[in-house]
């Protein structure tokens, strides 16, 4: 009978073994995981872009970077999450810019009421040069800008009829952590009051606060609506969303990762450029459903009473050259 000899197999499983353990384990360090939080509800069209930047970065990627996604200020407010990403504890965030300027200067500009002519002003800054110039800004910051979000124009909305300036003289109204946002409200007659956005909801209920504004697809997923009836399309700003990385994270990406992430971000700009458009639509139709008075004011004289935040800017060189530059963009 013919004898099998077992001795040279068995090393050569351990080996084999070994072997596979080894990969496994490489292949589970080479993955990057980077997390990113934000205070959006997972219906918002800007989550759904950041999903989308995420799915992109793992196909461009090979599954070697990913993104994971934690929204509903799960690891805290705007400000926390810019905080966290200057030490390296976050990878990524969404801020607004009105959020943003207390650690960008530069950024205040977007807070100027009835800066950008139209839509299409208003995209060809953002993706122009003056655009990237600006999500460089925070760069000393340890805040790399990756790309801005459309967040559409801002509107007054309250517990209280609103069809003119004057209506919102005496109003408590909610602001984001901003100066220009202050004083914006402050010059239209109404008392600012900075309260995080996801305790506005309770605050409008409570009557810390007679009304807010913001733009229509956060009016309505926030379901502000149900407290506030009366909305005013007033479109006073046009505050963009910004996405960053901490430049702690970026800068240990290899240069091709950082390609990677750079394009997965400029694509779901686009995408949500197209998502958002449809997200207003549908958001304007849904409150008016819901019993939401809509009025549409003459806004030459809300420009009237802004006029002096101009004046302002106009005292700081930089600022003056950033706001003509933005205005010479045909």
């Amino acid at each position: 009978m013919k004898t099998i000899n077992n001795k040279g197999l068995l090393p050569k499983a351990l080996f084999i073994l070994l072997l596979f353990l080894v990969m496994a384990c490489r292949n589970e360090k080479d993955v990057t995981v980077i997390k990113l939080g934000h205070g959006l509800s997972i219906s918002h069209p800007v989550h759904k872009a950041m999903e989308f930047m995420a799915e992109r970065l793992k196909e461009k990627s090979d599954s070697t970077v990913l993104i994971e996604i934690y929204p509903n200020q799960q690891l805290g407010t705007e400000r926390e999450c810019l905080e966290l990403l200057q030490i390296g504890s976050l990878g990524m965030t969404k801020v607004s810019t009105g959020v943003l300027e207390n650690f960008v200067p530069e950024l205040k500009v977007f807070g100027l009421p009835f800066l950008f002519r139209d839509k299409d002003h208003r995209y060809k800054v953002l993706e122009g040069e003056i655009g990237e110039n600006l999500l460089n800004a925070s760069l000393p910051k340890r805040l790399k800008g990756l790309t801005f979000y459309d967040a559409g124009s801002r509107s007054f909305y309250s517990k209280s009829p609103m069809e003119k300036p004057e209506d919102l003289k005496g109003l408590k109204l909610r602001v984001m952590e901003s100066t220009t946002a202050m004083n914006m409200v402050t010059s239209l007659g109404g008392s600012p009051t900075p309260i995080a956005w996801g305790e506005l909801y309770t605050a409008l209920q409570q009557g810390i606060v007679d009304g807010a504004e913001n733009n229509l697809p956060s009016f309505y997923l926030s379901r502000h609506y149900e407290v506030c009836k009366y909305l005013m399309l007033d479109e006073h700003s046009a505050l963009p969303d910004e996405l960053l990385i901490s430049t702690l994270v970026w800068n240990k990406l290899s240069p091709q990762e950082q390609k990677w992430v750079k394009e997965a971000a400029m694509e779901s700009l686009e995408f949500q450029k197209k998502i958002w458009k449809e997200a207003e639509l549908e958001a304007l139709t849904e409150v008016q459903k819901a019993g939401v008075i809509v009025t549409n004011p003459d806004k030459e004289g809300f420009r009237e009473l802004v006029k002096p935040m101009y004046e302002e800017f106009s005292k700081d060189p930089e600022m003056e050259d950033l706001i003509q530059a933005i205005q010479a963009v045909k």
